[in-house]
């Protein structure tokens, strides 16, 4: 398990059992830097509309091995907790309120 400082300054939890699960997607092959990356400097981070605990992080990938892409990295933030639940890549940016950068 690894512990990733992300851009708000809390310890969120990757673990083998997530990574494992992120790399079983052939386009998330060999992504798992960019995955730490996206965490600790994204380009954005949003509020889930679907839960007020999720947060997701974005960056975004000129070259991946399905062309220019944001890679997702979504993280459940209870009130004493973080984690990556999964990570993925996508066109666009799901609709949600910007927490970072702050305003």
């Amino acid at each position: 398990m690894k512990i990733i400082r992300d851009c708000f300054g809390r310890s969120v939890r990757l673990t083998d059992e997530r990574v494992t699960h992120i790399l079983q997607h052939q386009e998330m092959a060999g992504m798992e830097a960019e995955i730490e990356r996206a965490l600790q400097v994204p380009t954005e981070v949003r509020m889930s509309r679907s839960d007020d605990t999720v947060q997701l992080f974005y960056e975004f990938y000129a070259q991946t091995m399905v062309g220019g892409k944001w890679l997702c990295v979504v993280v459940k933030c209870p009130s004493d907790d973080a984690f990556v639940v999964t990570a993925y890549l996508t066109d666009r940016l799901k609709s949600g309120d910007t927490v970072w950068p702050k305003k």
